[in-house]
């Protein structure tokens, strides 16, 4: 916990003069995202909101705008905690990219695309890779998928599956070999890439469909073994 707070205190900064719980949940909903917050993890209001410079009024505004994100999970008399998924939660985070993501890449414009922020988050990947920081591919697989969307241009589809995102690390954590999840994935990042670039936003799609599918075999079969069905573990 040391380490993640040392990390929030590097966010206060963002807070600016203007400091709201949203902006609060915003870094908190970041952090998660990336990964600084595993599932399980109790969350101390005092420890947090030392971090941020906050007051614990708005910190629990935060904490409140996140559970209905289901993010976070209040338990009674012991906190606030990071959620823990279920297998049943991992469908329908995939089923909503789905939807989501295959009908941004179809609904595309006339190409040529604007690609830049798409190529750096596959080369991110590719370097993670070679320094074996898995986690670190996970990170970047993500954020190929978040500036996916962002090529609608729609500040609701971007802001909608921000917290799909952030959801989705939740699922990352529980894989015990990362490597033998993300590493496929760096190829078919590519290939989605290049088929954006030839201005082929079917074939992407495609692409962007099995890739999806085969995702959240994977994932789920991950989870029954290892947290159950209904995400408590065992």
């Amino acid at each position: 916990m040391t380490e993640q707070l040392s990390g929030l205190a590097d966010d206060r900064a963002l807070l600016g003069r203007t400091s709201t719980a949203e902006r609060v949940a915003d870094i908190l909903r970041s952090r998660i995202a990336e990964g600084y917050f595993p599932p399980g993890t109790r969350l101390p209001e005092d420890s947090i909101g030392g971090a941020l410079g906050i007051s614990r009024n708005t910190l629990r505004e935060a904490f409140r705008l996140l559970t209905h994100e289901r993010l976070l999970v209040h338990e009674l008399n012991r906190g606030v905690f990071v959620r823990v998924l279920t297998v049943e939660d991992v469908e329908d985070i995939y089923r909503t990219r789905r939807l989501v993501e295959s009908a941004v890449v179809r609904g595309l414009g006339d190409p040529p695309y604007v690609l830049d922020a798409l190529a750096r988050v596959v080369e991110q990947g590719r370097r993670a890779a070679r320094e074996g920081d898995w986690n670190a591919v996970g990170t970047a697989n993500i954020h190929f998928h978040r500036e996916l969307v962002a090529l609608a241009g729609s500040e609701r589809t971007d802001e909608l599956m921000r917290s799909v995102f952030a959801e989705l690390r939740l699922a990352f954590h529980v894989v015990d070999e990362p490597k033998k999840l993300h590493e496929p994935y760096i190829t078919r990042n590519v290939e989605i890439l290049e088929a954006l670039g030839a201005g082929d936003r079917e074939k992407a799609g495609q692409l962007l469909t099995a890739y999806l599918d085969v995702s959240l075999e994977r994932v789920v079969e991950v989870y029954r073994r290892r947290v159950g069905e209904d995400g408590q573990g065992g």
